[in-house]
């Protein structure tokens, strides 16, 4: 048995170290460090532009600073697989396009994410209208007019193609067209512009975000715009639609987490996100690069589009004709 005394003092030193342990740490509310937005293209881009526009201002919300991580390669895969594999707490976020959620399905055999069950919808946040251009050495003032000078000189053109958009509207245009242009894959948008300025490529689907600096100089000539309707940034550019029938493409541009993110933490970022691109001068801002505000109202209603942008690529890209890799 054991000794009465021992055991009361035994008794009495347990209690005491329940009394003096530290009670659990309470969670801290979110967010309680930076908060990271991984963008799927290079410093420069469309996409880069419009996150770090919109990262500053929700950074000013949230109380943390938003830090933009590019991480560009394999048309968007690279970036994606990141956020797929990150924890969903809400500090690893995606700004992503069309290029990694709504084409990259389709135009390649074997994606290691799927962009519906890997991904937490956040926030549509708008759309990139895309214009072509091409060098002033190609003879063409008009859409009409590169569409002839192209079936007179089979192969002998090249376009640039660092992303979905530019890929799916220059295929879309050769198969309707019955075109002969070949197609240069390029890592950067940036880039692409450069080396169209350049010379090395001679047609670039470009999007306004990365190329209006450049659209509007005599080191390009702008042909027409992918959009439907003109662009009021572009005066007197025709959309490419009036000579490609059946040509109506822009990309859209939109917010995700990783899959599993906590409701309430994906509520407070929506809400957010909303006020952010309601702000007067954030608009003015995004503008300024060709970019249109149009954020979906709820996390729900953006997970809707993208399954609607889903399908609706993927018919694109079959109707062009384009072999997946």
């Amino acid at each position: 048995m054991k000794h009465p005394v021992r055991a009361a003092l035994a008794a009495c030193a347990l209690a005491a170290t329940a009394v003096l342990a530290p009670a659990a740490a309470p969670q801290q509310p979110y967010p309680s460090q930076p908060v990271t937005l991984v963008v799927p293209f290079a410093a420069g881009s469309g996409t880069d532009s419009v996150a770090r526009a919109v990262g500053t201002r929700l950074a000013e919300r949230l109380g943390q600073p938003v830090v933009i991580d590019n991480k560009p390669g394999a048309n968007g895969q690279v970036a994606a697989q990141i956020v797929a594999k990150a924890r969903p707490d809400g500090y690893t976020l995606f700004m992503t396009t069309n290029t990694s959620h709504s084409a990259n399905p389709a135009l390649y055999r074997k994606l290691q994410y799927d962009p519906v069950k890997d991904f937490t919808p956040v926030a549509r946040v708008g759309e990139l209208p895309f214009a072509l251009a091409v060098h002033p050495s190609v003879p063409a003032k008009t859409m009409a007019e590169l569409l002839d000078h192209a079936r007179a000189h089979p192969g002998k053109l090249s376009y640039a193609t660092p992303n979905s958009t530019s890929l799916v509207s220059m295929e879309s245009i050769k198969h309707i067209a019955q075109v002969d242009i070949l197609g240069i894959p390029y890592k950067s948008s940036p880039q692409a512009m450069a080396d169209l300025a350049g010379g090395q490529v001679q047609v670039y689907v470009a999007d306004l975000g990365s190329g209006m600096g450049m659209l509007k100089t005599d080191k390009v000539r702008v042909l027409g715009i992918t959009t439907a309707q003109p662009s009021p940034l572009l005066p007197g550019v025709p959309p490419i639609g009036a000579t490609v029938r059946g040509c109506d493409l822009t990309s859209w541009n939109g917010i995700f987490g990783p899959a599993g993110m906590p409701r309430p933490i994906v509520e407070r970022l929506n809400a957010e996100l909303q006020k952010v691109l309601a702000d007067k001068d954030t608009q003015d801002k995004l503008a300024q690069i060709g970019f249109q505000v149009w954020p979906s109202k709820t996390p729900d209603e953006f997970a809707r589009y993208v399954a609607e942008q889903l399908a609706h690529w993927r018919t694109l890209i079959r109707q062009a004709e384009i072999q997946p890799e």
